[in-house]
């Protein structure tokens, strides 16, 4: 426990100096964004006096370590700047969307995980026969297919061919659960199918791997109940997929934007969509730091899921 302690406050540790780097890399990169910020809040009648001075104003003349410092004084007070005219606070618009989008990602990510069981599981049990080929052949289809062709082939099937489910919009759970989950079934079906097939294979591969190891073969020799034994194996097999289940997070998040757009839902999608289109380097730099700093969050919370699931990866 005391190792576990140790490697778990080390990764802990790590995350602040990750998120700085990222707030970094994102705010350099968005100075190169040929949006000007006085053009957009003084609008296009605006005199090139006027915009010199809105610059000298807010700072936009400083050095650039003088003006990420100042954005780095802001972001950690929880200040992500405001949006063009209509000018309203960044962190005000993430915190309207980013809930839509965090319910699409943990929607898709256990349907994700329960298909890549099932598949892995009963490919890695029936191996070389009729049930591991059929899992092969959906995994495979499930890697080539990508989210936003699986988005548009359930639309066409489910909701106009077969009107079981809406084309797009989004409604509060809070007003209506059940209505909640038909309208975010489709998406998150569409953002979580590549997901589940390429981790299904890891499952499958790693279960594979395990059920030929000589304790394996002792317990069964022994007596031990089947279920027991694949209880022990599956534990053991897990090391892997849960370590890619962490990076597959960040594909969730990224393919959450795509899949937002074409099931018209008001998450991060369409927010990083409208400050791109609309020159607001404040919102995308805003939005893109959320979603990275969510991603590197699970990634770490992986790493410790990883140590609690198998000690023999309890190595300093």
């Amino acid at each position: 426990m005391l190792v576990f302690l140790r490697l778990a406050l080390r990764r802990v540790a790590m995350l602040p100096v990750m998120v700085l780097g990222v707030a970094a890399l994102v705010f350099v990169v968005m100075q190169f964004s040929p949006a000007d910020p006085a053009y957009n809040a003084l609008g296009d009648s605006a005199t090139p006096e006027a915009r010199a001075a809105f610059a000298a104003a807010n700072g936009l003349d400083d050095p650039l370590p003088v003006r990420y410092l100042r954005f780095l004084g802001n972001l950690l007070h929880g200040d992500l700047g405001v949006t063009v005219p209509p000018s309203q606070p960044v962190a005000d618009r993430i915190a309207t969307a980013f809930p839509l989008t965090l319910q699409l990602t943990l929607l898709g990510l256990v349907i994700a995980v329960a298909l890549a069981l099932l598949l892995g599981i009963t490919g890695a049990l029936y191996r070389d026969r009729w049930p591991d080929q059929l899992t092969r052949l959906l995994s495979i289809s499930g890697v080539a297919i990508p989210s936003f062709l699986v988005g548009i082939l359930l639309i066409q099937e489910l909701a106009l061919n077969h009107p079981l489910f809406p084309t797009g919009g989004y409604i509060n759970p809070a007003d209506d659960p059940a209505g909640w989950l038909n309208s975010m079934t489709l998406p998150a079906i569409s953002l979580a199918v590549p997901v589940a097939a390429s981790l299904a294979r890891l499952v499958r591969t790693s279960m594979v791997a395990e059920l030929d190891r000589d304790y394996v073969r002792t317990a069964t020799g022994n007596g031990l109940p089947r279920s027991v034994v694949i209880r022990g194996v599956l534990r053991n097999a897990m090391v892997t997929p849960l370590t890619v289940l962490g990076l597959r997070v960040g594909y969730l998040l990224s393919g959450a934007v795509v899949i937002e757009a074409i099931f018209n839902l008001p998450g991060m999608g369409q927010l990083i969509v409208q400050g791109v289109t609309g020159g607001d380097v404040a919102l995308v730099q805003g939005a893109v730091i959320t979603i990275a700093v969510v991603f590197l969050t699970v990634n770490v919370v992986s790493d410790l899921l990883v140590l609690l699931a198998n000690p023999r990866v309890r190595t300093v």
